[in-house]
């Protein structure tokens, strides 16, 4: 049975390459089904609980997710007639972006002031044209000492202001929802700049980050892809110099990708940042199991044997160890099913298919194509294997001091693993080039970052908002949370009241305090309330029945550990100073600093399971426990070496890189597998010792291995060259991974078989 499907591709290649095609026309009419889902929720799983806890508190009050539009006068000043009129203007038109429900600017800034007994609501700047000199001073004044407007809508240098547009996303449709939204963002900041040169304009805000996702993913694979395509062509023709070669491994990898995608849109799977970099994944690891088939090919062609027949043996050399290392492969990239986060388990589920119909062309459609398409080789001793087997003899000689000497480095460089620190910076995922972090960058270094904490604080009783002593603790607590040098802004309900409060006292500063009487703050709200126009009331800030507030604090943009630590803190200053009340802290920002230190500890089991499975297939594979055991070494210690590496490289690891341990073993084992199977071969079949049996080794599969190290290696390095850090991050240290264990495999591996391996029984 193995003898006819291993000769059927070379006796029928027109009936294979046909049903290929059909095959893969099939799977690839799939691929329509395929869209990208640009939320960032994508990541989270709904047993998530900052996820959980967001979309409680998203239910209780309004909805923060926001596009912010930050206007920059190259004047250096707002607060002049024009250029207050144009933001006036902007703000009225982001009412027409679509899902939005409400639009903060300062010129609708709902200012409050007193008229006798009457409290007076309205815009801060209304008619911004017919403005006296006198008003432009008190409105800069009053805006620029607002804690609600500064370092949130304006600068404290009046140099910066921003409107700020709150979308409710229907959640229906994400894939449009988003996109929808930003095309009409867009399209007024063309307007708006052709109509107001004197503005620089900036994009932020959660919604534009959600679409950047979408945008930096398929960008990259506009433009990685094809690299890699080019990569992939100009490595196997210079070092194979086979045009036929060449020719027919592009197909495979174009079949695979096409069939990869297209079976990936009928089960269901949808794009994300993380698996988007499924088609340069693929393409890469494809290249692999084409060329140990054509080295082995060549080989075999160089002393004489016609070119059907060496097709047909290097299959029946190769079948069972690219077989097993494309399972090891696909099970690496399952166990990226344990990760907490959505699209890396669609990445692993995606690539790892990919991974197994790369075996089933180049077993099948590749030979087929070899065996059509004109292929000649000059039967001569090719000079690359002179030097692997000079590298052999190298490695052989110098066994007794390679052992001890790779062996001591690879555990000085695995010592520095454990200091990397869990950490990640979520605006930070993507690359400077992005417009984005261009405009989150320059928000953070002129207004506020871009962090934020919302802050739930439940009374525990209807109206419980007005009570004295919850607005006491509730202003102490925002009173501390804006001393943290973190800090740049807080949103919080007491401000307001505050103003009021000093309002209804004709204004006299003193007054600008919170009152101690429930009823009078329950009258203020109410009588503010009543004042204000459509889509800005204060059910941003107060719940229903005004039991519990919501309060918001804008930080720097802070790492994932820094997050962390000022939630403890938060939490910590409300059971040491009001145990009484329930308080619950969510946001974006804490689903990402969380995501990535859950990431690990499930990648960790993930890992684990996966290590114990590719060991246990490798046992089998090879017929030896101790060649199994033999084997755990050179495919542990790659990974661990590598992010040791990473220490002196970057120091953190985040949710990218959480996946990689798991995902690169897969890989890894390929070198391992193939050495090792060449190795045994010698040994069982060819009545080799362990000296002749490494030689062996060396001279049929080391070209291979560097040839397939080297792809692999390109591939992963034009990923990292991904302007969407997640990928990148994981494309340089898989890249860094796979090099380290070529140099395991060539220099620790062999002599650690030349010591180990000294029995006589080759069984």
């Amino acid at each position: 049975m193995r003898e006819k499907f291993i000769s059927f591709a070379v006796q029928r290649p027109i009936i294979t390459i046909l049903l290929t095609i059909v095959f893969v026309l099939l799977s690839a009419a799939g691929a329509q089904k395929l869209v990208f889902k640009s939320d960032y929720r994508v990541f989270f799983s709904n047993e998530n609980p900052q996820l959980s806890a967001y979309e409680a508190m998203q239910k209780i009050y309004s909805k923060s997710d926001n596009v912010a539009l930050i206007l920059v006068p190259r004047s250096g000043e707002v607060f002049t007639r024009e250029n207050l009129e144009a933001i006036r203007e902007l703000t009225d038109e982001a009412w027409q972006v679509p899902y939005s429900t409400r639009v903060d600017s300062i010129t609708n800034y709902q200012h409050t002031y007193a008229e006798g007994d009457d409290l007076i609501v309205e815009d801060l700047a209304l008619e911004p044209l017919e403005l006296s000199d006198e008003d432009l001073i008190r409105i800069k004044e009053i805006a620029t000492n607002e804690p609600l407007l500064v370092h949130k809508l304006i600068s404290p240098q009046g140099h910066v202001s921003v409107v700020n547009i709150t979308v409710q996303l229907p959640g229906i449709n994400t894939v449009v929802e988003v996109p929808e939204v930003m095309q009409k963002v867009r399209e007024i900041k063309q307007a708006f700049e052709e109509k107001h040169p004197n503005f620089s304009f900036h994009l932020s805000g959660m919604v534009a980050m959600n679409n950047t996702f979408a945008e930096a993913s398929l960008n990259d694979n506009a433009t990685l892809v094809p690299i890699m395509f080019g990569v992939v062509i100009v490595a196997i023709s210079f070092l194979l110099r086979t045009f036929t070669g060449t020719i027919s491994t592009v197909l495979v990898i174009a079949f695979t990708i096409a069939a990869t995608m297209g079976l990936a849109g009928w089960t269901g799977f949808f794009l994300t940042g993380p698996s988007a970099g499924t088609p340069i994944m693929v393409l890469t690891l494809a290249v692999a199991d084409c060329i140990h088939i054509l080295t082995t090919m060549f080989y075999e062609m160089r002393h004489g044997v016609e070119k059907k027949k060496a097709i047909v043996d290097s299959l029946r050399i190769n079948l069972q160890p690219i077989f097993l290392t494309s399972i090891t492969t696909a099970v690496g990239f399952l166990s990226m099913n344990f990760s907490d986060s959505p699209p890396f388990r669609d990445l692993g589920n995606m690539v790892a298919m990919g991974v197994m119909l790369a075996f089933l062309f180049s077993v099948t459609v590749f030979p087929a194509l070899l065996t059509l398409l004109p292929l000649h080789v000059k039967p001569v001793e090719h000079e690359t294997k002179d030097r692997m087997m000079g590298f052999a003899k190298f490695v052989i000689s110098r066994r007794s001091q390679l052992l001890p000497l790779t062996a001591i480095i690879m555990v000085t460089m695995i010592s520095f693993a454990p200091m990397n620190i869990t950490n990640d910076d979520f605006v930070k995922y993507f690359d400077t080039s992005v417009p984005f972090r261009q405009a989150t960058d320059y928000m953070q270094e002129n207004l506020s970052g871009m962090t934020t904490i919302e802050i739930s604080v439940d009374s525990g009783k209807s109206s419980g908002v007005n009570d004295p002593a919850f607005l006491k603790t509730l202003g102490e607590f925002s009173s501390w949370l804006r001393s943290l040098p973190e800090t740049d802004h807080v949103n919080t309900i007491t401000d307001t009241i505050k103003r009021l409060n000093r309002n209804m006292h004709a204004d006299e500063q003193a007054w600008y305090k919170l009152p101690d009487s429930q009823e009078l703050s329950a009258q203020y709200l109410l009588l503010y309330e009543m004042s204000l126009p459509y889509g800005l009331d204060l059910n941003n800030q107060l719940n229903v029945d005004k039991s519990s507030t919501r309060v918001v604090g804008t930080f720097d943009n802070l790492t994932s550990n820094e997050q962390i630590e000022l939630e403890r803190k938060i939490l910590n200053w409300f059971s040491t100073n009001a145990p009484q009340y329930e308080v619950q802290t969510a946001s974006p920002a804490l689903m990402f600093a969380h995501i990535g230190q859950r990431n690990i500890k499930s990648m960790l089991t993930g890992t684990t399971t996966a290590l114990i499975l590719i060991s246990a297939l490798l046992g089998i594979a090879l017929r030896s426990v101790k060649f199994g055991a033999i084997s755990l070494l050179p495919n542990l210690a790659p990974a661990a070496i590598g992010f040791g590496l990473w220490y002196f490289l970057d120091g953190q690891v985040g949710l990218a890189l959480s996946v990689v341990a798991g995902m690169a073993l897969g890989i890894i084992v390929d070198d391992t597998v193939h050495f090792l199977s060449k190795y045994l071969h010698a040994r069982r079949d060819r009545d080799s010792d362990s000296v002749a049996a490494v030689k062996y080794a060396f001279g049929s599969v080391g070209r291979a291995l560097w040839i397939t190290t080297l792809v692999l290696v390109s591939g992963f390095m034009v990923l990292a060259q991904s302007t969407f850090k997640v990928n990148a991050d994981m494309g340089l240290l898989t890249g860094l991974t796979i090099l380290i264990a070529l140099a395991v495999d060539f220099l620790f591996l062999p002599p650690l078989l030349m010591k180990l391996d000294t029995s006589s029984d080759r069984t």
